[in-house]
């Protein structure tokens, strides 16, 4: 498998790391970039996005009639791995789950209000999958969708939670049962994140971050913001997740806290002598740096698959469950290399490398729950994969 970029791709990297240097910015990039916390919920964030879609790089591997330039997916893959490296925000969702799935299925009063919109970074999107009885299930989700004819729509009731961007949105992605079947039940919809009908509760993670319930009080959406076919949603929702799970979890920030760890350690000292000549902690970078390159082949393996336009489900379960323990790996090693400084929070005293690895060590649990569960990842890989009863 030839993972070499050509020699335009290499050109593309270098452009799009010379306009992050030339419009760095405090407001927009995190310099501890966690995985899944480049949201765009600040004015200075979202113009930043402008900024992107004026370079023509958002939805760069759209059809030219949607806007898009019908370039291999590779540049959205290299766009991707710069911003995290920088830690800007991302096109992520709405470029990638819901801007693919509208094109592939949606309607074209959807196609025509949606895409422009996404194209030009103008609109942020919430997502609507868990619910308290549907987490790493979600096709267990029990929100209630009924038709109501005589308006022309449905009418949605139940709880999300772990909606992260619901308090800045301004369109919800919901999945919502509309039958029986638990597979074949579930239906998309699209509904503004304005909606008299909504209530939002934040919760607050370990990891510093805000996620949100959601509560639907008899919320109407109506025929023409169904997305695709009534019943299909489930098979949407799985094709959107494998085809994305790479790009919500790119190498960039796992790089960055591997390369951060290595320059503490060839600074620090334990009882006088250099951390970095204790044969055990040279042990532990060295096996870091080789888990950092298993990730960046196993994400190629997704690359590979979903270019030639297939779905690469056990692909996207191994990367997605490497990297996300990775993270964990790290933040475990950076502590343990800390000794008990290493447990100091960002922005006390003393705090080693201003408590970075403190932050992360929190914040990793989020990534191996967001996009599926690492328990879910084994299920596909054991199921799909190794062809194991679902019994086992």
């Amino acid at each position: 498998m030839d993972f070499d970029l050509s020699a335009e791709e290499l050109t593309f990297e270098k452009e799009v790391v010379a306009f992050l240097e030339a419009n760095h910015s405090d407001e927009v990039m995190d310099p501890n970039p966690e995985h899944l916390s480049q949201t765009v919920e600040t004015p200075p964030k979202r113009a930043f996005m402008g900024k992107l879609a004026d370079q023509g790089w958002l939805g760069m591997s759209w059809p030219k009639e949607y806007g898009g330039q019908e370039k291999s997916g590779i540049y959205d893959f290299l766009l991707t791995e710069a911003l995290a490296r920088y830690g800007t925000p991302q096109p992520g969702k709405g470029v990638g789950i819901v801007g693919k799935t509208i094109i592939r299925n949606g309607n074209d009063e959807l196609k025509a209000y949606f895409l422009p919109r996404i194209i030009r970074g103008e609109i942020e999107f919430a997502i609507g999958y868990s619910e308290p009885q549907a987490g790493s299930d979600a096709a267990s989700m029990q929100l209630k969708a009924e038709k109501d004819d005589a308006r022309g729509g449905w009418v949605l009731s139940g709880h999300k939670i772990w909606t992260t961007s619901a308090h800045f949105a301004d369109w919800y992605w919901v999945g919502a049962r509309t039958g029986e079947h638990k597979h074949k039940g579930i239906t998309l919809f699209l509904i503004p994140m304005d909606h008299e009908g909504f209530e939002i509760h934040p919760t607050y993670t370990i990891g510093d971050e805000r996620t949100n319930e959601v509560f639907f009080n008899d919320v109407f959406v109506p025929d023409s913001h169904v997305v695709g076919e009534v019943g299909k949603g489930w098979t949407y929702i799985c094709e959107a997740l494998d085809l994305e799970r790479f790009a919500m979890l790119p190498v960039g920030p796992v790089e960055m806290k591997v390369k951060g760890l290595i320059e503490y350690v060839r600074e620090a000292t334990l009882d006088g002598e250099p951390l970095a000549q204790d044969p055990v902690v040279r042990q532990t970078i060295a096996k870091l740096r080789t888990d950092l390159e298993v990730a960046r082949k196993l994400q190629r393996k997704v690359i590979s698959e979903a270019l030639k336009s297939r779905v690469p489900t056990i692909e996207a379960a191994m990367y997605k469950m490497w990297q996300s323990q990775l993270g964990q790996r790290v933040a475990d090693a950076a502590l343990d290399l800390m000794g008990p400084d290493g447990q100091l929070k960002p922005g006390q005293d003393e705090a080693p490398v201003n408590g970075r690895y403190e932050r992360s060590y929190r914040y990793t649990v989020v990534d191996t729950i967001g996009g599926g569960t690492s328990e879910v990842q084994k299920n596909i890989i054991a199921a799909r994969g190794l062809g194991l009863p679902k019994s086992f």
